[in-house]
C-alpha cells in the first residue's frame, strides 16, 4: 500500500490525512469549521491553516455559528489584532457574513448537513487518482455547489475552495489507489 504523498512526512499533516481528509462528516458545526478553514486557506496552503486551526477555534468561539453572525465591528477589529490567525479582514469578514448565511440555510432545510450533501446525492464521491496530478481542483459539483453558495451571499467560495471543502468534509474522496483511506 501506497499513502498519499501530499502530507509528506509532517505529523500533523500525516493525521488530518489519516483521521479527516475524505471522512464524510455530518455535524453542522464541523461542516461550519471546515467552511471557516477553508475561507482562510483560499491563497495561501492548506498546512498554514491547519497549523493555526486551534488559534482558529479560540478566536471563533470554537466556530459556533449563532456566536459568530452576531460579531460586530469591534469584534472583527479585535480579531484584525490576532497574530495567532490569519489576519485577513476581507476572511473575517466574510466569516462572519457566511455564519449568517449558513444560519438561514439550516432554518430552510433543517440543517446545513442536508443543504450541502445534496450536491453529491447525499453520498461521497470517489475519484480513485493514481497520482498528485490526477486529483482535481474543482468539479461539476463543487461549481454548483459555489454558484449556489455564491447566490445565497456567501463569499470566499469559488469552486476550487468549495472542491477543497468537499475533500474535507468527505464529500469526495481523492485518497490515491493504493493509499490505505482510499476506500474507507
Amino acid at each position: 500500500m501506497t499513502d498519499c504523498t501530499w502530507p509528506g512526512n509532517d505529523e500533523l499533516m500525516r493525521t488530518y490525512h489519516d483521521e479527516e481528509w475524505g471522512v464524510p462528516l455530518h455535524d453542522d458545526t464541523k461542516l461550519f469549521e471546515f467552511l471557516v478553514l477553508d475561507t482562510f486557506q483560499a491563497g495561501l496552503s492548506w498546512k498554514i491553516v491547519l497549523y493555526k486551526r486551534e488559534n482558529f477555534r479560540k478566536a471563533f468561539d470554537a466556530f459556533n455559528a449563532h456566536k459568530i453572525a452576531l460579531y460586530q465591528e469591534a469584534k472583527i477589529q479585535y480579531l484584525m489584532q490576532d497574530a495567532s490567525i490569519v489576519r485577513n479582514q476581507l476572511k473575517i469578514r466574510a466569516t462572519v457574513g457566511n455564519a449568517r448565511e449558513f444560519l438561514k440555510i439550516q432554518s430552510e432545510f433543517g440543517s446545513f448537513n442536508t443543504y450541502i450533501w445534496q450536491f453529491t446525492e447525499g453520498k461521497p464521491q470517489f475519484n480513485y487518482p493514481h497520482i498528485n496530478a490526477d486529483i482535481p481542483s474543482k468539479s461539476a459539483a463543487s461549481d454548483a455547489m459555489s454558484k449556489d453558495l455564491l447566490k445565497r451571499g456567501f463569499k470566499f467560495v469559488g469552486s476550487t475552495i468549495c472542491y477543497a471543502f468537499m475533500q474535507a468534509s468527505g464529500m469526495v474522496n481523492d485518497h490515491l489507489v493504493g493509499c490505505s483511506k482510499c476506500h474507507k
